[in-house]
């Protein structure tokens, strides 16, 4: 089953500390990596571990970080479609506590595709589904092509502005800046999606019509890190609603993959 990310990617450097520093505090970390990452990224990578056939349509700023960023996702198997931008590349800095929780610094302005970006966006016309981190309103309208388009909330202000119709909204029910009002976007989403951590989460259909809850999956191992979880959990719901699962076993099959994920270092 073909399916693909249109989003965005940061290069993020990871540090694994006992707990995240009190103002003026001095701590030393236990472990530090960097990888491409990001929401976009993420996603792209959790679809590649459930369908070779993973398209990652993405921005990279002009320098060495946009480059290596490229390399690096190439070097895991994902199909990229991607522009470069003359300016830096988006960077990020991540705090991985004792008990795995992430704490997130971004560094540079988002790099996303626009619709007028000379990529094969006709390719969508064949793709089951598709998931929504990042881009223009005509990237989003491109996006649309696909049978199933799945979008996260953090990108509210492009959902509005492009005026498509949404198969899936996902929201943050802790997070306020991933949090959506009934009727902000129009048409409305035909499914809403509320996360709720280890609680799971709610869904809404339109008009009421569906709706129900789900429980968090169990961890198939030790709590690692949570970074990329919620994308993951998006990514996994994408995957499923393409292959035409109904609401409630994509969504058990998406906090699955959002359990694995807590299990991973770092973005994938």
């Amino acid at each position: 089953m073909k399916v693909a990310v249109v989003g965005h990617c940061e290069v993020v450097e990871f540090a694994r500390v006992d707990h995240v520093p009190r103002p003026g505090e001095i701590i030393h970390a236990q472990e530090t990596w960097t990888q491409a990452a990001g929401g976009g990224a993420v996603a792209a990578a959790q679809l590649l571990r459930l369908s070779p056939d993973t398209s990652f349509f993405v921005a990279f700023g002009d320098d060495e970080l946009g480059h290596r960023a490229e390399r690096d996702l190439r070097d895991l198997g994902l199909r990229l479609e991607c522009v470069y931008r003359d300016e830096p590349q988006r960077r990020g800095f991540t705090f991985i506590d004792s008990d795995g929780e992430r704490t997130i610094t971004v560094i540079g302005r988002k790099l996303v595709v626009k619709g007028d970006d000379r990529l094969p966006w006709s390719d969508l016309d064949d793709i089951a589904a598709v998931y929504f981190t990042g881009g223009d309103p005509a990237a989003l309208r491109e996006a649309r092509r696909a049978r199933v388009l799945v979008a996260t909330a953090r990108e509210l202000p492009t959902l509005k502005e492009a005026g498509v119709q949404l198969d899936v909204l996902v929201q943050s029910g802790t997070d306020e800046g991933e949090r959506y009002r009934p009727g902000e976007l129009e048409p409305a989403p035909r499914l809403l999606v509320t996360t709720e951590g280890r609680k799971g989460g709610r869904y809404f259909g339109v008009a009421g019509q569906e709706g129900g809850t789900w429980e968090a999956a169990p961890l198939p191992g030790p709590v690692v890190d949570a970074y990329g979880a919620g994308d993951s959990f998006a990514a996994g719901l994408t995957f499923a609603l393409g292959e035409g699962r109904p609401p409630q076993e994509a969504l058990a099959f998406a906090a699955r993959c959002g359990a694995e994920a807590m299990t991973r270092r770092g973005a994938y």
